[in-house]
């Protein structure tokens, strides 16, 4: 046996001293050292410092699988933009301020437009300065590295190319892969105050995201006049004609959501707060005092019932003087008219669930409801912009009856656009020969909110707290669903958010079959770590 294991080892060592084993370690140790250089250059040396309106802004280069772009503007928080694919990170820190140019900023207003104009040229310049730094750091680096390892001229030069390989390659593949549209809609994490501000006004947005230039400026403007304007903060430059809709839900006696629900109404400038239920836990008559906070927000509140409200907890909400309860009608705000029913279970111990008919699954209470609400809408004397139900398995008898249904229910932010209903289930009957053609129906897009009370007490269950979740819905002068800010909270309180903007028609959503319809009801389907609605 000892024999064996010598004569094995003599061969595989008589193998690596082949010439061609001896090239391969030595390419192979080529190779290490070239992208050992290309990393130690690019992290110490791949960074350069240019001016962006009033700001001194570092900028930095580092290798990333994911790519991307992020914007430090401390202490306001940080925007993360889609802006390109991997293998490169760019990194840019607005936090330095240049005291000549933040005075004349100050002195001369107009020239808050005028570094905003300016802010394009900047950056593209700043960009193609760094990205030639980190070339020559790269190739440098790879080059003393090698020299230092090898000390072989032929070793050398090949670490140089491969370093002008790698790292070329990556800035090409970055420069070739940028989407300028991405600063149309960031990802902000920071204080939750200071996020309307940063981010801008999403209506111009929405009208505008292809217009790189247009965003940036109006990035750079935005953050210009928070730093030079000492008593406040400055608020949106709204479109006269957008309004903004609060949509929460599942609040689930948290007190701490009537404190964000505020901040968000100032800050957001909200027209209205639309709430899709579960906004207790049990539906008891010990319970109607959380909703009184309702009255201190200075905007109509439209609420649907869910299935943890009793009719004692919606008739609770009813008697608030800025209340809208919807249960089968309709309400117009602003211009922009809601529908709405209640969920037609009273569930709060979710132990035991409603059976199912299998023989008719259309029989379920929740499809009929969604039905009952599709033919109040259309027998409406007003165009119904939005229609309101608690789950989500409501919403399929409203395909092409209505643009935009909300829900809640299930704890998970989900949003998808509803498929067309087949003509068998269509309630109109079949056009003559003789009749005009009629339009096709419109999509209905379905977006079904998390839990804006972090699921209540049970959402401490799980190791981690369940996220507290709400979204700002801006509506033209149309009525039409332009853009939505997706707002999520940790379990750190009010302060730390995270915001993602969304532009309506940029990656539409592919059509869905009607969805779960029977996952409210059915055990081992609900995908939440929450369970919905318990």
């Amino acid at each position: 046996m000892n024999e064996k294991i010598s004569r094995a080892r003599a061969s595989v060592d008589r193998t690596w001293q082949l010439p061609w084993a001896r090239r391969l370690r030595i390419w192979a140790a080529v190779v290490a050292v070239s992208l050992t250089g290309v990393f130690v250059g690019t992290m110490l040396f791949a960074q350069s410092e240019i001016a962006v309106g009033p700001f001194r802004a570092d900028m930095s280069i580092s290798p990333s699988i994911a790519g991307g772009t992020e914007v430090e503007i401390p202490p306001l928080g940080a925007l993360h933009l889609d802006s390109h694919d991997g293998p490169i990170h760019l990194k840019v820190n607005l936090g330095s301020l240049d005291q000549e140019r933040t005075e004349a900023l100050i002195d001369d207003p107009t020239a808050i437009s005028a570094a905003g104009q300016s802010a394009v040229d900047d950056v593209t310049k700043g960009v193609l300065q760094l990205g030639l730094r980190a070339l020559g750091a790269a190739i440098v680096c790879a080059l003393i590295l090698a020299a230092l390892i090898f000390r072989n001229i032929r070793r050398v030069a090949a670490a140089g190319v491969l370093a002008l390989v790698v790292t070329g390659g990556s800035l090409g593949l970055a420069a070739g892969t940028v989407r300028p549209d991405s600063i149309s809609e960031p990802r902000y994490e920071g204080l939750l105050v200071n996020a309307p501000a940063v981010v801008g006004d999403a209506r111009r947005i929405a009208d505008n995201y292809g217009r790189y230039a247009d965003q940036l400026q109006q990035l750079v403007s935005n953050v210009s006049r928070i730093y030079t304007t000492v008593s406040t903060l400055p608020v949106f430059e709204p479109a006269s004609n957008t309004t903004r809709i609060l949509h929460v839900s599942d609040l689930h006696l948290n007190p701490t959501s009537w404190g964000v629900i505020r901040t968000v109404v100032k800050q957001w400038d909200i027209d209205a707060v639309v709430d899709t239920g579960d906004i207790v836990d049990w539906g008891s008559n010990a319970e109607t005092s959380y909703v009184s906070n309702i009255g201190q927000l200075g905007v109509p509140y439209v609420y649907v019932r869910g299935n943890h409200d009793s009719m004692a907890i919606q008739a609770a909400v009813a008697r608030q003087k800025n209340a809208k309860v919807l249960d089968n009608t309709t309400v117009t705000i602003n211009g922009l008219t809601f529908a709405g029913i209640g969920d037609p279970e009273f569930t709060p111990d979710k132990s035991e669930n409603p059976p199912v008919n299998a023989d008719d699954p259309t029989a379920s209470p929740l499809l009929a409801s969604g039905e009952r609400l599709a033919t109040t809408i259309r027998g409406a004397q007003t165009k119904v912009d939005v229609a309101l139900v608690h789950d989500p398995a409501m919403a399929p008898p409203l395909s092409g009856v209505v643009p935009l249904v909300l829900a809640g229910h299930k704890h998970k932010r989900e949003v998808s656009v509803l498929a067309a209903p087949s003509p068998a289930t269509s309630p109109s009957p079949a056009p003559s020969p003789s009749a005009p053609v009629t339009e096709a129906p419109q999509k209905t897009r379905l977006l079904v909110e998390g839990s804006s009370g972090g699921a209540g007490l049970r959402g401490l269950e799980n190791e981690e707290p369940t996220p507290l979740t709400m979204s700002v819905l801006y509506f033209d002068e149309t009525h039409a669903l332009k853009a939505y800010d997706d707002i999520q909270l940790g379990g750190t309180g009010e302060q730390n958010v995270t915001m993602q903007r969304k532009v309506v028609g940029k990656d539409e959503p592919e059509p869905t079959t009607n969805p779960s319809v029977f996952n409210a009801v059915t055990p081992g389907i609900n995908p939440s770590s929450v369970p919905p609605g318990r």
